[in-house]
């Protein structure tokens, strides 16, 4: 794999790994992945948050490409990207599994 691919891949894992780095972005996507499709106000009942609040985590969570937006009459619904988990999967995967079995060159 060439560099320039290489770097690419940190690039979307980075991206992917701050989207997940709030407790309140990990929680509002382990409940859509529990549900077909969900309204914010359904998000907001779970949530010990304000509306905006959550609505500014959803946004963040759409722009990484984690979750997408469909507007249904008044309310607007929110789906997980089955795609976007799995590349997610596979990128930290990857990156794992260059960790695992290696000959120790951590500070352990």
């Amino acid at each position: 794999m060439s560099v320039a691919a290489i770097e690419q891949l940190d690039q979307d894992l980075a991206l992917l790994a701050k989207a997940l780095g709030h407790p309140a972005r990990v929680r509002i996507l382990r409940l859509l992945l529990s549900r077909e499709t969900c309204f914010c106000g359904e998000l907001v009942e779970e949530l010990p948050l304000a509306q905006a609040t959550v609505s500014q985590h959803l946004k963040v969570l759409t722009d990484a490409g984690l979750i997408t937006v469909k507007n249904r009459g008044t309310r607007t619904c929110y789906c997980v990207r089955r795609a976007r988990i799995d590349e997610l999967h596979e990128l930290l995967g990857g990156l794992l599994a260059d960790a695992v079995g290696s000959d120790g060159h951590g500070c352990d």
